[in-house]
């Protein structure tokens, strides 16, 4: 079934109608304002599961995750033609290893890695897993680490994989990250909570040393950040699609950045 659903999107590429919308795409994209363009892009890529319902009935549930990789792979290529200058890709949350069953769990980090093995075999970008990895297998937690150390000397666009990732955890280990780094120093609990700055706080994020998110895109309907990036996106602008992530298409994302390219941008003032 996957295999006869990758056919179909390649025939449907090069069917006139196919050809046409691609030359639509590049147009569009030739038109954005570059100047205006977001430096760090952030994805919810929602839907896999519905998508894998709705295309491939009767077919397990890893069908979607693997059409969702594939756009994750689309996705990450038309970061890279826009000039984005960091990609986040959220792929699973924390929240997944308590409510979907270990059955479905392990099928998906077994997709997730071989994505990420992907994008290292590519060698056209750094890349670095975020997130909780003391809930992620050793196996898989230590290629993810494999991952980054592989790739860490190539100048091209920033990849986070957001794997085991969520906001309060993140801001957990980055408060027992900056906690720990006093106690080293010597300081006291009194005296940190007097002196305690919000830029300390940053450099202990997962993503501390990068850009935050310009822009957030979440697809299949859903209208929350259901905790991605709860600090870093304190002045993100959003972008919701209601089409599910394996259909999401090129022109949606042109679309998304167009939209952010035509907002006026107040950091809360």
């Amino acid at each position: 079934m996957a295999r006869a659903i990758r056919l179909r999107e390649w025939l449907d590429r090069l069917h006139p109608a196919g050809l046409l919308y691609s030359t639509y795409e590049h147009r569009l994209m030739a038109e954005l304002d570059h100047a205006r363009l977001p430096q760090h892009v952030a994805v919810l890529a929602d839907g896999n599961r519905r998508w894998a319902r709705l295309n491939a009935p009767g077919e397990p549930l890893v069908t979607g995750y693997r059409a969702g990789a594939r756009k994750l792979k689309e996705f990450v290529e038309w970061c890279d033609e826009a000039g984005i200058r960091v990609v986040t890709l959220w792929v699973l949350s924390t929240d997944n290893f308590g409510r979907t069953p270990d059955s479905e769990v392990q099928p998906l980090l077994e997709v997730i890695e071989q994505m990420v093995a992907d994008l290292v075999e590519a060698r056209r970008w750094p890349i670095k897993a975020v997130g909780a990895f003391d809930l992620l297998p050793e196996l898989t937690a230590e290629r993810l680490r494999e991952a980054g150390r592989a790739t860490c000397d190539i100048d091209g666009m920033h990849i986070n994989i957001a794997i085991s990732y969520g906001g309060r955890h993140e801001l957990r280990d980055a408060f027992r990250s900056l906690l720990a780094e006093h106690a080293r120093k010597g300081t006291s609990i009194e005296e940190l909570s007097r002196t305690l700055e919000i830029d300390e706080i940053g450099r202990h994020l997962y993503t501390r040393g990068q850009p935050d998110p310009d822009l957030i895109i979440r697809t299949s309907g859903e209208q929350r950040l259901s905790g991605f990036l709860m600090w870093q996106s304190a002045h993100s602008e959003f972008w919701f699609c209601d089409a599910l992530w394996p259909d999401f298409r090129k022109v949606d994302f042109i679309r998304a950045l167009r939209s952010f390219a035509r907002r006026e941008r107040r950091f809360g003032r």
